[in-house]
């Protein structure tokens, strides 16, 4: 999971070296919390939060298939 959300964040943003990941396992959740640049922040938050709650239903999909759940954290 972590890698598929790396590769598309990686995408959409322009600073991507800047992107950093962290991944708190609780249980059977697990919290991901992502930190950009700030001009980053709207790319991937998307035009009323289309593109960030796309990334969240296939982030919560996939954990699914593996027993898990899976949140999605923007850390500015």
């Amino acid at each position: 999971m972590r890698e598929f959300l790396e590769f598309v964040i990686r995408q959409l943003v322009d600073f991507p070296d800047e992107a950093v990941i962290t991944e708190i396992p609780s249980g059977k959740t697990i919290i991901f919390r992502l930190q950009l640049r700030q001009s980053d922040v709207g790319r991937v938050i998307g035009r009323n939060g289309q593109t960030i709650q796309a990334i969240r239903a296939l982030l919560s999909s996939s954990a699914s298939r593996h027993g898990q759940r899976a949140t999605l954290e923007i850390v500015e």
